[in-house]
């Protein structure tokens, strides 16, 4: 597993091993017989123009069997829970890029709708379910406050980044992209306390790792639970 951190502001986190090598095999089982349909069916009336891959429709039951062992490995990935705090995760979408097919410049929408209730968008994930060296292109770049970076991480992994960022995917050149993407209502709406929290917790156990149950443990426990009731909206 490895996680990486990149910029202050606008955090973006790679998390690997999410999926574990079973889960990737059964997905990739139901994706081979799979039918996918034009992926502009869910993108917003701006994003639509720009949009070029296809994705698994609406009610089919590779969907439903996909979504539900992507919410399982988030479920129990803790990395995923401290840096995200969800209170709402949006049903992943299964997208598919033969060569030629991109995604242009967008943000993503702000509001949503999960179980017939609005859900606002505060961090988007994309979940890697192609091998790197199967396919060529298809970058995920997301325009962050150190300038663009380009991520295309192992079979399994995934990335987090603000909703609220300009990303494209470049255009695949050869092979095939298969990623699920989904979007998260945080019960931190706040980016900089979601880091502030994140940091807190990976201290926290770093020193819990190293020193055991100690007076400053103990410190540090009260007040990332005294952030945790002051900021969390539930």
């Amino acid at each position: 597993m490895f996680v990486t951190k990149h910029g202050e502001t606008d955090m973006i986190l790679c998390i690997g091993e999410v999926l574990t090598p079973t889960d990737l095999e059964a997905i990739t089982q139901i994706l081979t017989t799979a039918d996918f349909v034009d992926g502009k069916i869910t993108a917003g009336w701006h994003a639509q123009a720009v949009k070029h891959n296809t994705q698994l429709p609406s009610g089919s039951s590779a969907l439903a069997d996909i979504r539900s062992q992507i919410t399982a490995a988030l479920q129990r990935n803790q990395l995923f829970q401290i840096a995200v705090r969800p209170r709402t995760i949006h049903p992943p979408l299964i997208s598919r890029y033969e060569v030629g097919m991109s995604y242009g410049t967008h943000t993503d929408n702000a509001m949503m709708t999960y179980q017939g209730q609005p859900m606002r968008s505060d961090v988007s994930f994309t979940l890697f379910l192609s091998a790197p060296d199967t396919y060529q292109g298809g970058e995920l770049v997301i325009d962050s406050t150190a300038g663009e970076q380009a991520f295309k991480l192992e079979a399994g992994a995934l990335v987090l980044y603000p909703a609220s960022t300009l990303h494209h995917v470049n255009p695949v050149t050869c092979g095939v992209r298969l990623v699920a993407v989904s979007w998260v209502q945080s019960l931190i709406r706040d980016p900089a306390q979601r880091e502030i929290l994140f940091d807190l917790e990976t201290v926290s156990q770093s020193l819990y790792q190293q020193h055991g149950k100690t007076r400053e443990f103990d410190l540090l426990a009260k007040v990332q639970s005294n952030l945790l009731r002051q900021w969390a909206e539930l």
